[in-house]
């Protein structure tokens, strides 16, 4: 690796001019292919082999292309919600909004007890998540130029969500990126150049790879969100910790040339083994089986890549021009203080690392105990969806929601649909009864009339359930229906039935996923865990770097499920009440966070070993490596908590949850786990940290650790 990394650092050198160039023209030419030829955002969220994808093929097979999802239409008039003139623009509306492409001819219509709020909803022939965003869009343009005169037309469902207007939290992510590092180098030009890596990076992915991908594999429309923070995150990360070693070999005297080469070799090793951390974390969403879950993997994982090759390339090649000038610009006030020490004096952080090394057992169990305690609040987590009921108040489909539950209980924003196969005509009685005995279960509001398909070989019906989708009254309904309610009613009458509808297939994912997890978590820290191993040829450094990353994880596990309960904690970030935490969150979560832990361990590691490689003095080697670390990943982790943060401006309930819990990790991390358990638990290892049995140093390769320190001497 270093003969690979000083070769790059060469021509980003001399050819800093074709360097820089290149990855213009490349820039330029990837979004301008992808914004040409993007594909279209959708993902299919049914669960593979699930009892609500069975009833969802059913109906599709035997009732005109039925997929068992639709758009929700409730209207409210004060002078009558069946009045003439209120049935007049709902005729208009449903006539245009049947024109629209997978929309059918309405339900049924149902009138609240006081007249004034009617309901319905719109059949669709595909799942509600394929519908394009302009559709969705056509459907909101028709229910609002209808409305008027006293009439409001409100409008429910996957497509109207995705169709409404939101703000993307990648601007906000990007300007607390850019005030972080303003504080921490004081300069605009050295500030300026890690958003540079980032923005590269953004384009590069977000607006072109991403874009092609989703013509190959399904891409949800968050998965820009998502990846785009990441690649901010990270991209800055990595770019600083190569801008900090170049500043700091300039300032012990090193040629631009020398300088360029020994942070590339150097903290550019750190960025390659780290980058692939993340890589292989992230890739470990594959595990989980979901066909959407490939796509959010490749786009994170395409971020990434991305932002770990211009920090390598791109961002020595903008060096190479500017030498010493990188501090131009500066700001009175900020940044007077490098981010690594490199003097020989003793540091703050030299002197804390000290302290922890003095009582290496009590600083340990006590970094322990926190991170348990914070951690607890994980074993009451409750997996689901958060419904429309916690969109905000100004959205459509939070409009909807109020008004259906106002007038016919909450239930009717997730009704569940009987499917079942029947023998024939003669089996309409054992429907029937079947819909009678569904009135009579508790949790039971509503249960429309069966309807029999023309061939006389299929029945299905609306089940209201009386709580919300979100409520674990309606998770137990559902279940309740599938091990007791239909088994016993349908007995041996030859007919098989199926419970489907979106909220009985949300709760199949929660199941699915939840039972993937524990390959999904063996197989990410296994891969993590090789890799580790490969670089550092220790394998109690390995371990000791995935306990303490699950234990962090575990922690914002535990800070977001606290926060999921609402209350004081959660109406900080808008949530009102208590809400379910996606089943697909903490999964992608520990993908993400378990790779950006592992950043910061092979950045203060890598360190470590340099330092150690010089005397072969453990304990020194630690409270030096901490030292000259303890700045730039402090200044990394604030940057990354701060992007992270954004997400609390999204109006996605999930995505709120998934930034809270990615920046209450990351400080945990940086803080807790590498300031105080890495230091404790090195020190009382002592040598043991660098043992390997001899069989095994013979078989792992090398990727040269004494030679990049070596490179640092000779540069």
């Amino acid at each position: 690796m270093t003969r690979f990394l000083t070769r790059v650092a060469e021509l980003a050198c001399r050819r800093r001019g074709r360097m820089l160039l290149g990855w213009i023209l490349a820039t330029i030419v990837i979004v301008g292919i992808g914004s040409s030829l993007a594909g279209e955002y959708e993902a299919d969220y049914n669960t593979p082999g699930s009892e609500s994808k069975a009833a969802s093929e059913l109906t599709e097979q035997r009732f005109d292309g039925y997929s068992g999802q639709e758009i929700y239409v409730v209207w409210k008039d004060e002078g009558g919600a069946r009045s003439p003139a209120a049935r007049a623009q709902l005729d208009k509306f449903f006539s245009e909004a049947e024109q629209v492409e997978h929309v059918s001819e309405h339900a049924p219509i149902r009138i609240s007890e006081n007249g004034e709020i009617g309901s319905t909803t719109l059949p669709l022939t595909v799942p509600g998540w394929e519908v394009k965003k302009e559709d969705g869009e056509k459907l909101i343009d028709a229910a609002e130029s209808n409305s008027g005169n006293g009439l409001e037309i409100k409008l429910g469902g996957d497509p109207i969500y995705a169709a409404q207007e939101a703000a993307s939290p990648e601007g906000l992510g990007f300007l607390g990126g850019a005030i972080v590092l303003l504080i921490a180098f004081g300069s605009v030009v050295a500030a300026g150049l890690p958003l540079i890596i980032a923005l590269v990076g953004l384009a590069i992915s977000s607006g072109g790879l991403i874009a092609l991908l989703a013509n190959v594999v399904d891409v949800p429309d968050w998965t820009t969100a998502v990846s785009g923070l990441i690649g901010i995150g990270v991209g800055i990360d990595y770019a600083l910790l190569v801008l900090t070693r170049f500043r700091s070999e300039l300032d012990d005297g090193r040629t631009r040339h020398d300088a360029i080469v020994a942070s590339v070799v150097t903290a550019g090793r750190s960025v390659m083994i780290a980058g692939a951390t993340v890589v292989i974390s992230v890739l470990g969403l594959a595990l989980t089986g979901l066909p959407y879950m490939y796509g959010v993997a490749i786009s994170a994982s395409l971020a990434v890549l991305v932002v770990m090759l211009a920090a390598i390339s791109l961002l020595p090649s903008m060096l190479a021009y500017l030498g010493h000038r990188v501090d131009k610009l500066r700001i009175p006030f900020l940044g007077r203080r490098k981010l690594t020490d490199e003097s020989g004096k003793e540091s703050p952080a030299a002197r804390w690392s000290h302290a922890v090394q003095r009582r290496p057992w009590t600083a340990a169990i006590v970094a322990t105990v926190i991170l348990l305690a914070l951690a607890a609040p994980a074993l009451g987590m409750r997996l689901g969806f958060p419904d429309a009921g916690n969109d905000p108040p100004d959205t459509m489909t939070r409009q909807a929601y109020d008004l259906n539950t106002e007038g016919f209980g909450a239930g009717t924003n997730g009704p569940l649909v009987i499917a079942a196969e029947i023998p024939g005509p003669e089996s309409r009685s054992d429907v029937e009864a079947l819909a009678d005995r569904l009135r009579d279960e508790p949790g039971v509001k509503f249960v429309a009339d069966p309807i029999i398909n023309e061939g006389s070989d299929a029945a299905m019906f609306t089940v209201i359930p009386s709580g919300s989708p979100q409520d674990e009254e309606t998770q137990d309904l559902v279940k309740r229906l599938r091990d007791d309610v239909l088994p016993d009613q349908l007995g041996d009458s030859g007919i098989t039935a199926q419970v489907g509808g979106v909220t009985a297939a949300l709760e199949d994912q929660s199941e699915y996923i939840t039972g993937r997890m524990p390959v999904f978590i063996v197989g990410v820290v296994g891969l993590s865990f090789l890799l580790l191993l490969i670089a550092f040829h220790s394998p109690l450094i390995s371990l000791k770097a995935g306990i303490m990353n699950l234990l962090s994880v575990g922690a914002a596990y535990g800070v977001m499920t606290l926060v999921s309960k609402g209350g004081a904690v959660g109406e900080l970030i808008g949530i009102d009440h208590e809400v379910p935490i996606a089943p697909f969150m903490p999964v992608m979560m520990f993908a993400i966070l378990f790779g950006l832990s592992m950043d910061y361990e092979v950045f203060l590691i890598s360190r470590i070993r340099e330092e150690y490689l010089k005397d072969g003095n453990t304990s020194r080697a630690v409270a030096d490596g901490l030292a000259k670390t303890a700045r730039v990943i402090t200044a990394a982790a604030a940057v990354m908590v701060v992007v992270f943060l954004a997400f609390l401006a999204a109006p996605d309930t999930f995505l709120k949850l998934f930034g809270i819990g990615l920046a209450s990790a990351v400080f945990l991390d940086a803080t807790l786990v590498r300031m105080v358990l890495v230091p404790a638990v090195m020190q009382l290892l002592g040598d043991r940290n660098w043992w390997i049995p001899g069989w095994l140093e013979k078989i792992l390769p090398r990727i040269d650790v004494e030679h990049v320190a070596g490179a640092e001497g000779r540069a």
